[in-house]
């Protein structure tokens, strides 16, 4: 791999969320390569057309509210890019990646991760130093 940078979301990209805050045993779906799961307490996002579901802790401690169901990432991640192909785990499932894809990490350590293509992370972080 890469060497492992810190990024942050650019200041114009927001996601559209709902938070599944029902009487629920939540659900599975089929994405990234893999069945994710979804919870009581996670949260639906729109980024931008791309629909997935998130940790809901994780959610709480890594977007802010910026009008009702808009969201903005506030948190850096730390990202490198994959020099082959594989696949991580992550909080929902199992997430495949393609070389040149980014993977991406909430937590410096290289915890919490999940991998993006390389058009569409370069369009919504930039590096922050």
């Amino acid at each position: 791999m890469g060497n492992r940078q810190r990024y942050r979301k650019r200041a114009d990209q927001f996601v559209v969320a709902v938070h599944l805050n029902l009487d629920t045993d939540g659900f599975t779906y089929r994405k990234w390569g893999a069945e994710q799961r979804c919870k009581r307490g996670d949260w639906i996002v729109d980024n931008n057309g791309d629909i997935y579901s998130v940790d809901g802790k994780v959610f709480e401690k890594t977007y802010r509210k910026i009008k009702p169901g808009h969201f903005v990432k506030t948190t850096p991640i730390w990202a490198e890019v994959a020099s082959q192909p594989g696949s991580v785990t992550t909080k929902e499932g199992r997430s495949h990646y393609n070389t040149g894809d980014y993977l991406v990490y909430n937590n410096e350590d290289g915890t919490d991760a999940y991998c993006i293509s390389a058009a569409k992370f370069e369009s919504m972080y930039e590096p922050q130093e």
